[in-house]
C-alpha cells in the first residue's frame, strides 16, 4: 500500500493531507488494481474549508463578472489541453469506455462555456415609474458558499453542471466527490489549481456519508446540489431544509421507453442498445424498460437479443470496446440478485450476462448485456433501479396502455417513444410523467444551456443545474423600489 497515492483535499488554496483515521482503498473496477486512497475527511476539515470559502467570498462576491468568467476562459483550455489524460483517468477509476469518458468531458466543457455566458444571464429586470417617479429594479446576487455531492458514475462531468455556474455568479464553491471514483475530480483540481483564483473560492474535501452530514449541517454553507440514489437525495434535501439551504437533488430513474409497431426497428435497436448498455448501464439516462406495443414485440425483441448478445464487452481503455466495467464486484452482486429476483418474479431470462468474463481481466467487475422478457409490471424489478447492463421487456396493446405502464412508476427522470407517428409522439410528450423526453432518442440527455430536468422522485428541489436553472439556484434575487427627492426629479 505504500506505492498507493492517498488523495488529498484542496482547501484554501493549497493542497492538505487529511488527517482523517479512516481512507478507502479505490480499485480499477477491470483489472482491480490498487490506484489509490481516499480519506474520509472529518467535520473539522469541512468547517475549515466552509470558513476558507465564506471569507473568500466577501471579496469573490464584488469581483466583476467579466473579470469573473476569465477563470472559466483559462480553465476551458485547460480542459480541453489535458483531456485525454482527464478521459482515461475516468476509465480507469469508474470502468466505462474511454470514448464515453471523452464525451463526458465534452458535457462537462459545454457547462464551462455556457457559464463563460453569465454577464447576460445573470442580467436583471428594471422599470422606470412603476408609479410617478418611482422606479424599481431587480437584482442577481450570490448566495455564499455551496457545496456538491457527486456520484460515481460521472466523476468528470456531474461537477460541472454546477461548478463553473456557482464560480460565475459570484459564489464560492465546496466539491465533495465520490468517495468510489474520487481520483479524475483530483486531476481536475490540479488544473484548477493553476488558474489562479483567489484562495477560497474554489475547494475539494473528500469523504463518505460523515463528511456529507458535515456539509449539510454547516451554517456557513448555503446551498447544497447533488447526484445520486433517491434514498440519498431524499436524505441530502431533507438535511438541507431542515437547516435552512436551498438545495437541488437528483436521484434515481427507471427510465421507461415506447417501441410502437411503426418505428424504424434496426434504428431503434441500435439506439436502445447503446442507451442500454453504455457505461455499462450505469447512468441516470440508460433506457432500463422497454415496452412495445402491439406486433413491435416479436421483432423488437428477437432483434434487441441480438444486439445484446453481439455488444462487445471489456476494459473501456481496449480498442472497440463497447460496454466495460461495473463499477465494482459489490455492485456486479448486487445486480445479478435483482436478476435471479427478476426470474422468480416470472420474468424470462432471454439474454443472460451473467457467469461471463472478459478473457485477460477474469477478476473484474464484468456483467454482459442481460435482457429480462415479460418483466411483470408489479413486480418489485419493474420498480427497482438496476444500475446496470439489463434492459427489462414489458408489452401493451396500446399507446394508451404503454403510457399507463410508464406513468406507473416512482421515478421521472427520463421517458422516450420510437414512432413514425407525429400525433402519437406528440400524445406520449405531453402526458408522460418525466422531465426530460425523448422522440426517436435513446439518451435525452439535455444540453448545457437546458435545465437537467427531473420529476416525481428523481428530484428533489426547485431549479436543476445547467443553463438558467443553475444561473438562477446560485443567486437570490433583490428587488429595489426608489424615489427621488420632488425638486431633484424636476429638473428632467
Amino acid at each position: 500500500m505504500a506505492s498507493v497515492e492517498t488523495l488529498k483535499n484542496y482547501v484554501n488554496g493549497s493542497w492538505v493531507s487529511s488527517g482523517a483515521g479512516e481512507t478507502l482503498e479505490i480499485k480499477n473496477p477491470a483489472t482491480q488494481e490498487p490506484l489509490a486512497r481516499v480519506p474520509l475527511s472529518p467535520l473539522e476539515e469541512v468547517d475549515a474549508a466552509a470558513r476558507a470559502a465564506h471569507t473568500a467570498f466577501l471579496e469573490w462576491s464584488r469581483v466583476p463578472a467579466p473579470d469573473r468568467i476569465q477563470f472559466l476562459f483559462k480553465l476551458k483550455h485547460l480542459l480541453e489541453e489535458h483531456l485525454d489524460p482527464l478521459a482515461r483517468s475516468c476509465t480507469e477509476e469508474c470502468g466505462k469506455t474511454y470514448a464515453e469518458s471523452v464525451g463526458e468531458l465534452r458535457r462537462a466543457i459545454e457547462n464551462v462555456e455556457v457559464a463563460c455566458g453569465i454577464p447576460m444571464l445573470m442580467q436583471g429586470r428594471n422599470n422606470e415609474d412603476i408609479a410617478r417617479g418611482i422606479d424599481e429594479h431587480m437584482y442577481r446576487q450570490p448566495v455564499g458558499v455551496g457545496a456538491m455531492i457527486a456520484p460515481f458514475n460521472f466523476p468528470a462531468m456531474i461537477p460541472f453542471w454546477f461548478l463553473p455556474y456557482a464560480l460565475a455568479t459570484g459564489n464560492c464553491f465546496i466539491v465533495k466527490p465520490s468517495e468510489k471514483c474520487p481520483i479524475t475530480q483530483q486531476r481536475i483540481f490540479e488544473l484548477i489549481d493553476q488558474l489562479g483564483l483567489p484562495q477560497g473560492v474554489l475547494q475539494l474535501v473528500n469523504g463518505s456519508k460523515q463528511t456529507v452530514d458535515a456539509i449539510l449541517d454547516h451554517p456557513l454553507i448555503r446551498a447544497i446540489s447533488m447526484v445520486g440514489s433517491t434514498p440519498a437525495a431524499r436524505h441530502i434535501y431533507a438535511g438541507a431544509a431542515a437547516n435552512g439551504k436551498r438545495a437541488q437533488c437528483q436521484g434515481g430513474a427507471k427510465n421507461p421507453v415506447v417501441i410502437m409497431p411503426d418505428a424504424d426497428m434496426d434504428t431503434a435497436v441500435r439506439i436502445l442498445a447503446d442507451s442500454a448498455f453504455g457505461c455499462a448501464g450505469q447512468r441516470c439516462l440508460a433506457l432500463s424498460v422497454g415496452i412495445t406495443v402491439g406486433e413491435a414485440r416479436d421483432v423488437f425483441r428477437e432483434k434487441f437479443a441480438e444486439a445484446a448478445r453481439n455488444r462487445r464487452v471489456g476494459y473501456g481503455l481496449d480498442a472497440d470496446v463497447e460496454t466495460g466495467a461495473l463499477v465494482s464486484l459489490e455492485s456486479k452482486a448486487r445486480i445479478e440478485g435483482i436478476i435471479a429476483q427478476a426470474e422468480r418474479e416470472g420474468a424470462k431470462v432471454t439474454v443472460d450476462g451473467r457467469g461471463k468474463m472478459v478473457p485477460g481481466y477474469e477478476q473484474g467487475s464484468f456483467l454482459f448485456p442481460t435482457l429480462l422478457d415479460n418483466v411483470p409490471p408489479g413486480g418489485r424489478t419493474a420498480h427497482t433501479e438496476i444500475f446496470g447492463p439489463v434492459f427489462s421487456m414489458m408489452h401493451a396493446d396500446s399507446l394508451d396502455d404503454a403510457i399507463a405502464l410508464v406513468n406507473d412508476r416512482a421515478y421521472g427522470n427520463m421517458a422516450c417513444i420510437f414512432t413514425a407517428d407525429g400525433a402519437a409522439a406528440r400524445r406520449f410528450r405531453v402526458v408522460a410523467r418525466a422531465g426530460n423526453i425523448g422522440i426517436n432518442i435513446g439518451v435525452a440527455a439535455p444540453m448545457a444551456f437546458y435545465p437537467f430536468s427531473g420529476w416525481c422522485e428523481s428530484f428533489f428541489g426547485d431549479l436543476h443545474g445547467q443553463g438558467e436553472h443553475a444561473v438562477e439556484f446560485f443567486t437570490e434575487t433583490k428587488v429595489v423600489v426608489e424615489r427621488w427627492p420632488r425638486e431633484w426629479s424636476r429638473k428632467f
